[in-house]
């Protein structure tokens, strides 16, 4: 049994017949973010994946470019490897199944279960998928396609081996019964149960005749047959643990703690891979977790349809980051998700450059200008009821994390501690702290606001770590943490009394640029043919600054001085007041209001699309007179078009609306 202290975690190994997409990039994710934090509490970690390199589609594949199998693989599994050093990807090992090594561990089980009479030799007709390299049933197929990718199917009869997995179907059941974690979600796990319970467990075909297919291992007791990519690909999750290894390390970290893998290779893990495992006499892994698919805006992703999202275009255009966060805040881990373009952007300027950001930015930004650059020491209550609500979150939120990361349930740990932000934005607006600094008798409360915010920004910086490495080693540097992420955190980075005063400050620049526009370039295949729209976002870098080592002297930097513009050039805006007539949030944005506006009697009618659904609740809008951009060329914001612009004050945060100290009919010029 493995070490109580270990934990290992596998993808599934990708096959190597296209590039990688979006699909494969979030199953890799979820995988970096439970490895990077249990490192973070102190737990021996082996994170694998890598590649599927055997069957008949590399083999196809590799003849139609007129070229060695071998070279076609090393020519596409640089494009997985390159993919996840730019996601930030930790994993410990990189398996390719024509590693010499890997052939020698599957041979060696092919050999025993052969000596014990697991294997055997019969005649076998079926109907043969190509694509899913497998035999199906007169039953399972329907007008000559394959129930599973429904493509066509060939009849073929041939001779092949055999694995007797039929015979462990009782005990496969029995142990899914006795283990309610092992297959997980458990939507997943009754769709197994029901599988196995309601027909006969067939044996398996774990061979192919050379003279069909040549490339995959030779099997050890018949020349003339190479294995069955199935069986060749799920060792992997064994063989890795012999030679990927500074030493052997099955008796460590065998069982596996989580195989993570697409609901579509759930039955091969499930059953496939747990009877091989019950043949061979070695224990199950503790949980296979299968996860939903990914749509594109509504639609099956598919290169026919031209939606295949690239992950590394969303690197180019938002940052790993950004990205790996939207992968794991969508929807809940488990289910099917639906990628758009304008829910990343949404996602980004609501949670990442509003949410967070902000709070980092506002936080120190206020420590520069009314405490010299240094967390001051906490003084006497701002707000006592809500920072006691703050103590209480912060002080539970590490457990609460921690449950969630047993659960997989990763977008409620982020909502849990977006909570936190939500928190401290509204402590920072009720007290008021550029209000505090202006009596000195109000300094020991405002003290107690930049302590309180920086300590919760602490926090929040090792906690998201697992989900944004960039970003929480930026945030821990700006405000002046030497925290090394590399090694198990100390207890006192999660503790809230932890002291924080004293601490020097190095404010940089804002971790997540606000997405004014569309951004600029395809996202997906069929994005390409679009015409490019501008955009202000600038990418996060791909590798981390350097720690800042400015000095308490060292100047702050200056902002560039706005663009000036001419009077004939402001002469061209059109200013208006307007009635709001009604007013709607707009679904999945927290902060994106739908207005119906009035610019006079006699006059038309608007729809503006505003971001101020923070500050404003709907209904608290209508009848209020408010100021809006009357001849902005409409756009459109998450599908629905805008027909102006409303004015507002704030800088990356919503702070009023503009308004007027007299009664004014709409539609009035504003200049």
């Amino acid at each position: 049994m493995s070490d109580q202290n270990s934990f290992y975690i596998t993808t599934p190994i990708y096959y190597v017949n296209d590039v990688p997409h979006i699909g494969h990039a979030y199953t890799t994710v979820a995988a970096d973010v439970l490895a990077r934090y249990w490192r973070l509490r102190g737990r021996d970690v082996f994170f694998l994946t890598g590649l599927d390199e055997h069957g008949q589609k590399v083999q196809q594949a590799a003849a139609k470019a007129g070229i060695d199998p071998q070279a076609h693989c090393d020519k596409l599994a640089p494009q997985f490897q390159s993919l996840w050093t730019r996601l930030n990807i930790s994993n410990d090992a990189f398996i390719r199944t024509t590693d010499a090594p890997h052939k020698v561990v599957v041979q060696r089980y092919l050999e025993l279960l052969f000596s014990k009479d697991m294997i055997y030799k019969a005649d076998y007709t079926g109907w043969y998928c190509t694509f899913d390299e497998r035999f199906w049933t007169e039953k399972d197929v329907e007008s000559g396609l394959c129930p599973d990718c429904k493509r066509p199917v060939e009849r073929i009869s041939e001779h092949n081996y055999f694995f007797k997995m039929g015979q462990y179907q009782a005990d496969l059941i029995e142990h899914i019964k006795r283990h309610s974690s092992f297959i997980r979600p458990e939507s997943r796990r009754n769709e197994v149960l029901g599988f196995l319970t309601t027909q006969k467990l067939g044996d398996l075909s774990i061979s192919r005749p050379k003279s069909r297919l040549s490339w995959g291992i030779e099997l050890p007791f018949d020349k003339d047959y190479v294995t069955y990519v199935w069986f060749d690909a799920l060792v992997n999750y064994m063989s890795a643990l012999d030679y990927l290894r500074p030493t052997p390390s099955q008796a460590q970290f065998w069982p596996a703690n989580v195989h993570l893998v697409g609901k579509d290779i759930l039955t091969t893990h499930a059953v496939y891979w747990s009877t091989m495992l019950m043949a061979l006499n070695l224990p199950l892994p503790k949980t296979i977790f299968a996860h939903g698919w990914w749509t594109v805006d509504g639609e099956k992703m598919s290169k026919s349809r031209g939606n295949v999202v690239d992950p590394n275009k969303m690197v180019d255009e938002f940052g790993a980051d950004a990205f790996r966060y939207f992968l794991l805040r969508e929807v809940p881990f488990g289910q099917d998700g639906d990628f758009s373009q304008s829910a990343l952007v949404t996602n980004l300027n609501s949670d990442l450059a509003n949410g967070i950001g902000n709070l980092l930015s506002r936080t120190l930004t206020m420590i520069e200008r009314f405490a010299g650059g240094t967390i001051p020491a906490i003084g006497t209550p701002a707000i006592p009821e809500l920072e006691a609500l703050i103590a209480t979150t912060a002080t539970g939120l590490p457990e609460r994390i921690e449950h969630g990361f047993s659960a997989l349930a990763f977008r409620e740990n982020l909502q849990a501690l977006w909570e936190l932000v939500g928190l401290c934005d509204e402590y920072i607006d009720k007290a008021a702290p550029w209000k505090l600094a202006k009596n000195p008798e109000s300094l020991p409360r405002l003290n107690t606001v930049l302590n309180t915010a920086s300590r919760a920004l602490r926090l929040l910086s090792v906690l998201l770590y697992p989900y944004m490495p960039q970003t929480a080693a930026q945030l821990a540097q700006q405000l002046g943490l030497s925290f090394d992420f590399s090694k198990p955190m100390p207890q006192t980075a999660y503790g809230w009394e932890t002291p924080l005063a004293g601490v020097k400050i190095f404010k940089g620049p804002g971790l997540f640029p606000r997405i004014e526009s569309t951004p600029q370039g395809a996202k997906t295949e069929s994005d390409a043919t679009t015409t490019p729209q501008p955009t202000t976002v600038t990418p996060m870098p791909t590798t981390l600054p350097p720690c800042p080592t400015a000095s308490a002297s060292s100047p702050a930097p200056q902002a560039p001085a706005p663009a000036q513009i001419t009077i004939d050039e402001f002469m061209k805006i059109q200013l208006k007041t307007a009635k709001v007539l009604s007013a709607e949030r707009v679904p999945k944005s927290e902060k994106l209001l739908k207005l119906q506006v009035s610019l006079g009697e006699g006059m038309e009618q608007r729809q503006i699309v505003a971001g101020i659904g923070k500050k404003y609740e709907p209904e608290a809008l209508i009848g209020k007179t408010i100021v809006i951009v009357a001849n902005l060329k409409p756009a459109k914001l998450m599908g629905i078009e805008s027909q102006g612009m409303v004015l507002a004050a704030g800088d990356s945060e919503v702070r009023g609306l503009l308004t007027l100290l007299e009664d004014v009919e709409p539609g009035t010029k504003v200049k």
